[in-house]
């Protein structure tokens, strides 16, 4: 791969629900944890109550997977009574190189990477789920 240099593609960015964290692996945990108990008090004890949104969303793909699932168990150990539903997946995410000298042709790689779906909420969760 000495010989090819990575193509960026644009981001197709996806809404982020303001009940949604998304943790990345640069990302300090300390940060992702008062800003989730923030949110936590704020939709526990607040109007978002009566709206229906009482829940707190995780996401994370490939090596941030482990500092969420630490982080959800700190928040746990915070406060009591909340209820976990996780969900586990993959995704494949396809690269593209472009050749640094001539007759190269371009390479594509594809690669498989895990994600993991963390829902904390004070009402309890649905019950015939797997998580």
């Amino acid at each position: 791969m000495d010989r090819y240099q990575k193509v960026e593609k644009p981001r197709a960015e996806t809404p982020i629900d303001e009940n949604e964290i998304r943790i990345t692996s640069q990302g300090r945990m300390r940060n992702y944890i008062s800003y989730a108990m923030s949110l936590l008090q704020f939709v526990l004890f607040t109007s978002l109550q009566e709206k229906g949104s009482n829940e707190i969303v995780f996401k994370a793909m490939g090596r941030a997977i482990n500092k969420t699932v630490t982080i959800v168990e700190l928040i746990k150990r915070r406060i009591v009574g909340l209820h976990q539903n996780t969900a586990i997946g993959s995704t494949d995410i396809t690269d593209t190189w472009e050749p640094l000298e001539e007759g190269l042709l371009p390479l594509e790689t594809t690669r498989h990477v895990s994600m993991i779906t963390i829902t904390l909420s004070k009402k309890e969760l649905d019950t015939s789920s797997v998580g």
